[in-house]
Protein backbone atom coordinates (compact mmCIF):
# COMPACT_ATOMS: atom_id res chain seq x y z
CA UNK A 1 0.00 0.00 0.00
CA UNK A 2 1.65 3.16 -1.21
CA UNK A 3 1.27 6.95 -1.60
CA UNK A 4 0.30 9.44 1.03
CA UNK A 5 -2.23 12.27 1.38
CA UNK A 6 -0.59 13.53 4.57
CA UNK A 7 -2.66 16.67 5.01
CA UNK A 8 -6.11 15.09 4.44
CA UNK A 9 -8.18 14.34 7.54
CA UNK A 10 -11.57 12.65 7.79
CA UNK A 11 -14.08 12.75 10.63
CA UNK A 12 -16.99 10.48 11.52
CA UNK A 13 -19.62 12.78 10.01
CA UNK A 14 -17.81 12.80 6.67
CA UNK A 15 -17.43 9.02 6.65
CA UNK A 16 -20.91 8.31 7.97
CA UNK A 17 -19.40 6.02 10.62
CA UNK A 18 -17.20 6.35 13.69
CA UNK A 19 -13.43 6.30 13.35
CA UNK A 20 -11.55 3.39 14.85
CA UNK A 21 -9.89 3.95 18.20
CA UNK A 22 -6.44 3.24 16.70
CA UNK A 23 -7.00 3.32 12.91
CA UNK A 24 -9.67 3.23 10.21
CA UNK A 25 -9.66 1.37 6.89
CA UNK A 26 -11.75 3.36 4.39
CA UNK A 27 -12.80 1.46 1.28
CA UNK A 28 -14.28 3.18 -1.77
CA UNK A 29 -16.37 0.63 -3.69
CA UNK A 30 -18.87 0.41 -6.51
CA UNK A 31 -21.82 -1.92 -6.93
CA UNK A 32 -20.56 -4.21 -9.71
CA UNK A 33 -16.91 -4.32 -8.67
CA UNK A 34 -15.82 -7.93 -8.06
CA UNK A 35 -12.48 -6.96 -6.44
CA UNK A 36 -14.46 -4.71 -4.06
CA UNK A 37 -16.19 -7.76 -2.55
CA UNK A 38 -12.87 -9.51 -1.98
CA UNK A 39 -11.41 -6.29 -0.54
CA UNK A 40 -14.37 -6.02 1.84
CA UNK A 41 -13.59 -9.52 3.16
CA UNK A 42 -9.89 -8.73 3.63
CA UNK A 43 -10.53 -5.43 5.41
CA UNK A 44 -13.30 -6.88 7.58
CA UNK A 45 -10.96 -9.72 8.61
CA UNK A 46 -8.11 -7.33 9.44
CA UNK A 47 -10.40 -5.00 11.41
CA UNK A 48 -11.64 -8.01 13.42
CA UNK A 49 -8.05 -9.16 14.03
CA UNK A 50 -6.54 -5.85 15.13
CA UNK A 51 -8.10 -4.21 18.21
CA UNK A 52 -9.20 -0.60 17.73
CA UNK A 53 -9.36 -0.77 13.93
CA UNK A 54 -12.59 0.02 12.08
CA UNK A 55 -13.56 -0.70 8.46
CA UNK A 56 -15.77 1.82 6.68
CA UNK A 57 -17.03 1.18 3.16
CA UNK A 58 -18.13 4.11 1.02
CA UNK A 59 -20.24 3.70 -2.13
CA UNK A 60 -18.31 5.72 -4.70
CA UNK A 61 -21.40 6.34 -6.81
CA UNK A 62 -23.30 7.82 -3.85
CA UNK A 63 -20.37 9.99 -2.71
CA UNK A 64 -19.05 11.45 -5.98
CA UNK A 65 -18.17 14.68 -4.17
CA UNK A 66 -15.80 12.84 -1.84
CA UNK A 67 -14.48 10.62 -4.65
CA UNK A 68 -13.48 13.71 -6.64
CA UNK A 69 -12.03 15.52 -3.64
CA UNK A 70 -9.88 12.57 -2.60
CA UNK A 71 -8.92 11.67 -6.18
CA UNK A 72 -10.31 8.14 -6.30
CA UNK A 73 -9.78 6.93 -9.89
CA UNK A 74 -10.79 3.29 -9.55
CA UNK A 75 -12.49 0.94 -7.14
CA UNK A 76 -11.55 -0.48 -4.82
CA UNK A 77 -9.41 2.28 -3.36
CA UNK A 78 -8.38 1.92 0.28
CA UNK A 79 -7.25 4.70 2.61
CA UNK A 80 -5.64 3.93 5.96
CA UNK A 81 -6.38 6.60 8.55
CA UNK A 82 -4.66 7.06 11.89
CA UNK A 83 -6.63 7.60 15.13
CA UNK A 84 -7.08 11.30 14.27
CA UNK A 85 -8.49 10.54 10.81
CA UNK A 86 -5.33 11.56 8.93
CA UNK A 87 -4.57 9.60 5.74
CA UNK A 88 -1.30 7.69 6.24
CA UNK A 89 -1.52 5.19 3.35
CA UNK A 90 -3.48 4.82 0.13
CA UNK A 91 -3.78 2.00 -2.42
CA UNK A 92 -5.89 1.17 -5.45
CA UNK A 93 -6.87 -2.39 -6.31
CA UNK A 94 -7.44 -5.43 -4.17
CA UNK A 95 -4.93 -5.49 -1.28
CA UNK A 96 -3.37 -8.55 0.28
CA UNK A 97 -4.06 -9.05 3.98
CA UNK A 98 -0.33 -8.86 4.80
CA UNK A 99 -0.07 -5.49 3.02
CA UNK A 100 -3.03 -4.09 4.97
CA UNK A 101 -1.56 -5.25 8.28
CA UNK A 102 1.80 -3.69 7.34
CA UNK A 103 0.10 -0.41 6.33
CA UNK A 104 -1.63 -0.31 9.71
CA UNK A 105 1.83 -0.13 11.25
CA UNK A 106 2.11 3.42 9.89
CA UNK A 107 -1.21 4.36 11.48
CA UNK A 108 -0.90 2.98 15.01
Amino acid sequence: MGGQDAERHFDASELGAPLGERATLVQFSSAFCQPCRATRRVLTDVAAMVPGVAHVEIDAEERLDLVREVGVRSTPTVLVLDADGRVVRRAAGQPRKADVVAALGAAV
